[in-house]
């Protein structure tokens, strides 16, 4: 992997993290889970492999709201309409967005293992049109960008996509948005770290 592509896997930006990060909703310790959470804890390691992390630690505050997340994001994330590799596209411009760092520390990396280039990704995070993109990422990238900044989608980039992808691609899309919007939103909320060595998203102007 070239040096600029382990740039991309660090981040960008180099804002460090608030004193108060995880001082709202701290993680919960297994051990201090109820039984609520013990059971959202056990159903979350069986379809995901592993024990819960990311957003789903803020979530488990409100153990049905997690499980009902991760059943959402188990279609989404692994077996929408318009594939893994595309997928990664929108939740990456979601992600920049909502300049929510720990989003995209994990999904910057497995976006350029999918296939996303290096330069389209570094474009995104830094606010900018990605050039080359293929005749799909295209797609994607203008049904997301036009969700996110418009909070609709025009019909020249709707009728687009649904030729394409068709109906369920274009449900899906924007559930794809939706669903990392929502994490965004969680994230952001709890004020949720990033790794420690990646350095964070370029701060957008308002």
């Amino acid at each position: 992997m070239d040096t600029r592509a382990l740039g991309l896997l660090g981040g960008l930006g180099l804002v460090a993290l608030g004193a108060h990060a995880e001082d709202r909703l701290p993680t919960i310790p297994p051990a201090q889970y109820n039984a609520e959470q013990k059971q959202a804890a056990v159903e979350f390691e069986a379809a995901r492999k592993v024990a819960v992390f990311g957003p789903f630690e803020p979530l488990m505050h409100s153990p049905q709201l997690m499980s009902q997340a991760r059943a959402m994001g188990d279609y989404l994330r692994y077996k929408s309409a318009i594939g893994n590799t595309l997928s990664e596209l929108a939740i990456l411009v979601t992600a920049r967005e909502w300049t929510q760092d720990y989003e995209w520390s994990v999904h910057a990396p497995i976006a350029l293992k999918a296939g996303i280039r290096p330069e389209i990704i570094e474009a995104i995070a830094e606010g900018r049109r990605p050039a080359g993109m293929s005749a799909d990422e295209e797609t994607v990238y203008e049904y997301a960008m036009e969700l996110v900044k418009n909070k609709q989608v025009s019909n020249t980039t709707f009728d687009k996509a649904k030729a394409r992808f068709g109906t369920k691609g274009v449900v899906d899309m924007a559930g794809i948005v939706g669903y990392y919007t929502f994490l965004a939103m969680q994230l952001n909320v709890a004020q949720y770290p990033a790794p420690k060595d990646f350095k964070k998203l370029p701060r957008m102007p308002p």
